[in-house]
């Protein structure tokens, strides 16, 4: 619990919010009408007079009653967890894709408090002098939101469908696909940076990265990996953003592996871990080819320590991607995922075909060759994708094997 406030509070300051107190109240569950007692609040009417705070920040989602009546009762601003993430995810939105994903969660957040908002309102008076204008711009705003939010999934479609041709595109060419995820702050951006030097504003701030990026790395072995950055992941992550930014996190579906950061320096590192697992089997990917790194090993002193979380996390590969230090071991660990991935087949081509042959030798490893009277006949190690462009050459299809 009082992980879970910490984290709260540090989600304040990138908001913004200046943090006077945290409390924290054990009851057996919820007050429906105030979540906390009615105790608690007069204690926290005190706390904050004599702080002069003007929010308060909730660390689970509130009704729209308990948000109405802890308003009018304290006389100042409330939410919950998921305003303030989204209130930082449309801060840190600059694309128009991010911008629209955002809007969408928020009007999905905003609808049902409206929704309860006129029916409270109805009860009051029992119908009679609440039903006019009052209730009547509700109906507009209810009617406006879902038109704006139809209109923002029609959006969203789209780019669904420009990332698909996108894909489709990559797959052709044979490019191997690499999502980095995990923990919101844990050093992917920096990671991304180390590996393409791409130059991405890095922010020691959680959820710096909003909008997904992709870069181009050029392996030792001449291996084309497209490398994408995406929002990072952090407990109660949202549902509505979950929905809203499924284009977004469709990148970490079409990957062909993951690259999971790890803050080797952060003292909850696992609860973290589990977090970002648990978004990952919510996205149904938690079977993908992952490679578990421990970043920001420059902060951890106790060597010990860093051996028990590479047992405990799986994670063979330690790094400072800030000081660029052992990423030589993650690049030769990715060539090594690469290399799996392959499939080993036949090729038989005439001689006419010299691109093709070229290909290959280019893009595959040649195990064998055989040269016949107008044919050559080709055995290598080559990428699902060029296997599959390459199918009219392919002499025995049924004998492939996925290389483990």
């Amino acid at each position: 619990m009082e992980d879970s406030l910490e984290e709260l509070a540090c989600l304040a300051e990138t908001a913004g919010a200046q943090v006077l107190l945290k409390v924290i109240q054990n009851r057996p569950s919820p007050d429906r009408a105030l979540y906390i007692g009615k105790g608690k609040v007069e204690e926290l009417e005190k706390l904050m007079a004599e702080k002069n705070a003007n929010m308060l920040i909730f660390d689970d989602d509130l009704s729209f009653v308990q948000q109405r009546n802890l308003e009018n009762r304290l006389k100042v601003k409330v939410i919950d967890r998921t305003q303030l993430i989204l209130d930082i995810f449309a801060q840190r939105a600059y694309s128009s894709a991010g911008k629209i994903q955002v809007e969408l969660a928020q009007l999905n957040y905003l609808l049902p408090r409206l929704t309860g908002k006129g029916i409270v309102l109805s009860r009051l008076g029992g119908g009679i002098g609440t039903r006019g204008p009052g209730e009547t711009k509700l109906e507009i705003d209810r009617r406006r939101i879902k038109k704006r939010i139809n209109q923002l999934r029609k959006k969203i479609e789209k780019l669904n469908r420009q990332r698909d041709v996108l894909r489709k595109n990559r797959k052709r060419r044979s490019y191997y696909v690499a999502t980095l995820v995990g923990y919101t702050n844990a050093g992917k951006s920096t990671l991304l940076n180390a590996l393409t030097n791409a130059g991405t504003k890095v922010d020691n701030k959680l959820f710096s990265t909003l909008d997904p990026l992709t870069r181009r790395v050029i392996l030792p072995n001449r291996e084309i990996l497209l490398l994408n950055d995406t929002v990072g992941f952090i407990n109660k992550l949202p549902h509505h953003l979950i929905a809203a930014f499924h284009a977004t996190l469709k990148e970490i579906k079409e990957a062909d592996f993951l690259i999971n950061v790890l803050d080797a320096s952060h003292p909850k590192i696992e609860e973290e871990n589990k977090a970002t697992y648990s978004v990952l089997k919510e996205l149904g990917v938690e079977n993908k080819p992952i490679i578990n790194v421990l970043n920001k090993i420059d902060k951890v002193k106790n060597g010990y320590h860093l051996a028990r979380l590479q047992r405990n996390l799986d994670a063979n590969i330690t790094i400072s991607a800030l000081y660029q230090k052992n990423i030589d071991k993650l690049i030769y660990r990715i060539m090594e995922i690469i290399k799996r991935r392959k499939i080993e087949t036949k090729f038989v081509f005439p001689y006419q075909e010299s691109k093709l042959i070229s290909l290959v030798y280019r893009e595959g490893e040649i195990i064998s060759k055989e040269y016949l009277k107008d044919k050559i006949v080709l055995k290598a190690k080559v990428d699902p994708a060029l296997a599959g462009k390459l199918s009219k050459y392919r002499e025995d299809l049924a004998k492939d094997k996925i290389l483990v």
